[in-house]
């Protein structure tokens, strides 16, 4: 979580792919820098299609064009450096989860088992920004979790996208005040808080401004179009003899 006022987002939502910064180990399979692009047919090979966020749009954006859409829960993350808060999305309904003293890999399997718990099928991931909405080098750092989570999380055909947090630990603090919690639990929560308004800008913006974090990998992307296996208690249609 990273304390900052906050700032006028993105009026449209683009589709990014973050790429290693020098400081940063590389990753196989990691996403790359460049925004992907259509390429035409070659003899060196098929013609490779973009993903589009119309191809693969965010839960909010779903819910926004068809209020009857079924599925799809959200996890919202606001990673620090030593503490990571999530919350979780049902519908409209907006909680805080937990809070997490993990780091690196042992981190990433915990958001894949958390998301497979809580029936998710996408991360929000809260990136840095300044007040002017320029990114600072605590960016680079969310990028960099961001991008290997995208990668686990597209083998089971989980979305990772990256919202503007600025000004979400103010807006925490405030709402833990507003619903009456102490000096301690406030310490212990503003990170799950955090993620809460993670979520809720998300939400209230109907996805707008978000960044789909893809994988380099082609069948990753594959993965992604094709999305998790429909589930039983949202389509129940779909698995009638």
């Amino acid at each position: 979580m990273y304390c900052q006022r906050q700032a006028a987002l993105p009026a449209q939502t683009d589709l990014f792919i973050p790429f290693p910064i020098g400081t940063i180990p590389k990753v196989r399979n990691a996403p790359t820098s460049i925004q992907l692009p259509l390429t035409k047919n070659s003899k060196n090979g098929p013609r490779i299609r973009a993903i589009s966020t119309d191809e693969i749009p965010p839960n909010a954006l779903r819910r926004k064009r068809d209020p009857n859409w079924r599925g799809g829960f959200s996890v919202g993350v606001d990673l620090g450096m030593s503490r990571t808060g999530l919350a979780l999305s049902k519908g409209f309904n907006f909680r805080p989860l937990t809070v997490l003293n993990l780091r690196g890999q042992k981190l990433e399997d915990q958001l894949l088992e958390i998301a497979k718990q809580q029936e998710a099928d996408e991360f929000i991931v809260g990136l840095p920004k300044s007040s002017d909405g320029k990114e600072t080098p605590q960016s680079n750092k969310v990028r960099s979790v961001a991008g290997r989570l995208a990668v686990s999380a597209a083998q089971r055909g989980w979305r990772v996208y990256l919202q503007d947090e600025n000004g979400t630990s103010i807006e925490a603090m405030d709402r833990m005040i507003n619903v009456g919690l102490g000096k301690s639990d406030r310490q212990s929560k503003v990170d799950a808080y955090a993620a809460v308004m993670v979520l809720e800008r998300y939400f209230s913006m109907s996805g707008e401004g978000t960044e789909l974090v893809v994988p380099k990998n082609l069948d990753l992307q594959d993965k992604l179009r094709r999305g998790p296996p429909k589930d039983i208690d949202f389509y129940p249609e779909d698995y009638e003899d």
